[in-house]
This record gives C-alpha cells, sequence and structure tokens, in this order.
C-alpha cells in the first residue's frame, strides 16, 4: 500500500494532485489544508511522501522531514532566493511550481523518494563511522594504559587488546573498556 499526504489550501489542486496519484497507484491519500492539521494527519497515518504547499508553512514541511524522515515536495506559487535557501535548510529537495503539469508529478516523487533513501544512508554510514571513531578512541587509551603499565610496545597492546577480544569472544572496545575501568580501581589485571 503506496500512501500519501497532500496539504495545499485550494481544493481544486488537492482534487487534481489525488487523481494524479491514485493513476500513479497510491492507495491511500489524506488531505490537509493547513499546516497543522497536515502534521497532525501525517503522524497518524504515517504516509509514505508528503506534498505540501509552501503557503501552508514550511515549520509543518520541517517537523514532518525531521520527524517522520518521509519524502516531501513542495509545492510553490513563486521562486525567490531566500525562499529557496529556507527549503534547502529543511531538507526539501523537490519543488514543484503551481500551476504544475500532471507529467511533472511523478518524476518529482521519484527524485524525492531517491533522495531520502540516500539520505537515510548516508545517516547510517555517519552513524557507523562515528562508532568506529569512538571505538577506536577508547582502545587508544587502554593502548596507552597497557604501554604505561604493561612496558609494552604500541603494536604489542594492540595485539594483546585484540587476542583478548578473540579468546573472550568480546569485541576489542569491551576489552579496551575492561582495561579502562580496572586502571581506574587500580587493578593491575587487565583480564576481563
Amino acid at each position: 500500500m503506496i500512501s500519501a499526504l497532500i496539504c495545499d489550501g485550494d481544493p481544486g489542486i488537492r482534487a487534481s494532485i489525488r487523481n494524479e496519484l491514485k493513476e500513479l497507484g497510491f492507495d491511500s491519500i489524506s488531505e490537509a489544508v493547513d499546516g497543522k492539521s497536515a502534521v497532525s494527519m501525517a503522524f497518524e497515518g504515517l504516509p509514505d511522501i508528503a506534498i505540501i504547499d509552501a503557503a501552508c508553512g514550511l515549520n509543518s514541511a520541517r517537523e514532518i522531514i525531521q520527524k517522520l524522515r518521509i519524502p516531501v515536495i513542495l509545492l510553490m506559487s513563486h521562486y525567490d532566493s531566500d525562499m529557496l535557501n529556507q527549503v534547502k535548510k529543511i531538507g526539501i529537495t523537490t519543488t514543484l511550481s503551481k500551476p504544475f503539469r500532471g507529467q511533472d508529478l511523478l518524476p518529482a516523487i521519484e527524485m524525492a523518494v531517491a533522495h531520502a533513501k540516500e539520505v537515510e544512508l548516508l545517516k547510517t554510514d555517519v552513524e557507523k563511522l562515528n562508532e568506529t571513531i569512538e571505538n577506536q578512541a577508547v582502545i587508544y587509551k587502554a593502548k596507552k594504559v597497557l604501554l604505561r603499565s604493561g612496558g609494552l610496545s604500541e603494536s604489542d597492546a594492540y595485539r594483546k587488546i585484540q587476542k583478548l577480544a578473540m579468546d573472550t569472544k568480546m569485541s576489542m572496545r569491551q576489552i579496551a573498556e575492561t582495561i579502562l575501568i580496572n586502571d581506574r580501581c587500580g587493578k593491575r589485571e587487565i583480564h576481563p
């Protein structure tokens, strides 16, 4: 089931978009006349995509994007550089000029969905990279403890952490955290 939310104050535009979406195979289409009701309907219905008139408020679009992480297409009657800068900051990448041709809706939907998927993949990659950086920072601190207390070289300290992780079936970070906790408690042993 493919669902959409349309937010526009003009019933004629909502009907036009609704008809186009039905032709494209959308099963569930919610309609709102203002930004506040659009946000409420979005949280209730969890649509796959939202098509929102800029006149209904950019804050509504921002809230939907940030909290639901769905693609949003912004309908605009006029373009100016300030408005486009605001739109970019919110994270909207797809706009349609009003009035628009029905044939323009499918490419706009495809672009918005593709971009939303790319952004989610990038966010996942960034989270993984941040975790790797955090892990390496903890391991580095544990190596320093082993250098200081065990008289090991840096490579030997790393190998020791690595071997303990393999022997105990724990992650290197878990071993490193154990080393750091033991060091804080004044324990000389490094085994988990």
